[in-house]
């Protein structure tokens, strides 16, 4: 069974092909796990199967021979045919328990949850850890809804078992208060990516997620 260590939770990257900006992925994976990244989302809404199955190979190139683990974004069928160690999925995506029916030990799971609902029905229908947000307000992702604010998250991982990952609007002027709350790491975007030195910014973020 693929299971999840929470501590590869701590500095969590989402990345896409729109947040590349002039680099390749081995370029921005490289500098990004050997500056503390700890596990890697790839995240495609808008290509095409082929393309995001292939793009998700290579990445998983990259992880696996770094010993980083990788989830998939929304897409069960890539994460299974690729290899890759897990999947997250949204509130408007495949239901979990299916997703796990299908799955089997494969794969873990994570589980986007802006309320203490949907992190309790998460938590109780078998998701491995939580994403929760957007904490902050963000402009990285479109459909991250109003911001949660830190009391939001703390309740909510005060009221679950499972690890919580806060997510969204999160750099290095707030990842210590995220913290602070209870979550078990940070998920970026922009605040790795948007840099141009890549590995500075993930040391700088790692150094402030594990005070």
């Amino acid at each position: 069974m693929n299971m999840l260590d929470p501590k590869t939770l701590s500095l969590y990257l989402c990345v896409g092909a729109a947040s590349f900006d002039g680099r390749t992925l081995a370029e921005i994976l490289d500098a990004a796990i050997a500056g503390g990244v700890t596990m890697v989302q790839i995240r495609e809404k808008d290509m095409c199967t082929r393309d995001f199955y292939d793009i998700t190979c290579a990445a998983l190139c990259i992880t696996k021979a770094r010993k980083v683990p990788l989830v998939v974004n929304d897409r069960l069928d890539i994460a299974l045919a690729s290899g890759a160690d897990g999947i997250h999925i949204g509130q408007s995506d495949m239901p979990l328990e299916a997703v796990r029916r299908i799955a089997g030990g494969k794969l873990f799971i994570g589980v986007s949850a802006g309320t203490l609902e949907e992190a309790l029905a998460a938590e109780k229908n078998g998701a491995d850890y939580l994403g929760t947000g957007a904490v902050f307000p963000t402009l990285s992702k479109a459909d991250a809804g109003d911001a949660i604010g830190l009391q939001r998250l703390a309740k909510i991982c005060a009221a679950v078992s499972i690890p919580v990952v806060g997510i969204g609007g999160i750099g290095p002027e707030n990842a210590g208060l995220v913290m602070q709350s209870g979550a078990a790491g940070i998920a970026v975007i922009s605040a790795i990516l948007s840099e141009k030195d890549i590995k500075a910014a993930a040391e700088n973020l790692k150094a402030l997620a594990l005070r």
